[in-house]
């Protein structure tokens, strides 16, 4: 064990990178360095930076920062899952996401929220409808309904940016599939879309970074 490799204790008045600098070289703090690098390196060669994310990163505050890091270029592509789309039209409808899920599936009204389930719908059908794909869908529908907190979106971010942002669901996994006019095939048809462009940045990461988080 290398005593230069240990952490070391930092002021108040330091700063974040000081801590940074501070953390110990070994494990977690060395994985975070080295993709601390890689997404430097990529940057330096124009190459992608494509995070795709689980729900809970936007259910637990993180959109914010996401959205910072689109606008520095630190994030050049962005895939989600249903539940993460589902959490993004929520933040930028009504500023807040979730249910009380112990509660809800006792009384039955677990996911049964009309508007999130008509607004998911509509990105569905137009994502279909233009060949833009489930991820823009969802943000075209955003911003034509200037959502009252959509500042907090990253899918329209992404679009603002002009930055490839997709959602990648299966039939029947997320809430707004058992609403009874939900229409499945713009779904498929969107979201076979979003796979497409998914690929797309897959085949043209060389020199890039892919981050699962």
């Amino acid at each position: 064990m290398d005593p230069s490799r240990f952490g070391r204790a930092t002021g108040i008045d330091d700063g974040v990178a000081a801590f940074l600098d501070s953390l110990p070289d070994f494990l977690g703090a060395r994985d975070l360095r080295a993709v601390a690098r890689a997404i430097v390196a990529a940057r330096a060669r124009d190459a992608h930076v494509a995070w795709a994310i689980g729900a809970h990163v936007l259910k637990v505050g993180l959109a914010p920062l996401l959205i910072d890091l689109m606008e520095r270029g630190a994030i050049t592509a962005l895939a989600m899952h249903g539940a993460g789309a589902v959490h993004d039209l929520e933040l930028a409808a009504i500023g807040q996401t979730s249910e009380d899920v112990a509660t809800a599936i006792r009384d039955g009204s677990f996911g049964m929220s009309r508007d999130t389930a008509e607004l998911f719908a509509a990105g569905a059908r137009a994502g279909a409808r233009k060949g833009v794909g489930l991820g823009a869908g969802l943000a075209q529908v955003i911003e034509k309904r200037r959502l009252p907190h959509r500042r907090f979106s990253v899918l329209a971010a992404a679009r603002r940016l002009g930055l490839p942002a997709t959602v990648h669901v299966a039939i029947g996994t997320d809430i707004v599939h058992m609403h009874p006019h939900f229409p499945g095939a713009a779904l498929g048809a969107a979201t076979l879309e979003d796979f497409r462009l998914v690929a797309r940045v897959v085949a043209s990461l060389e020199h890039g970074v892919w981050l699962n988080v």
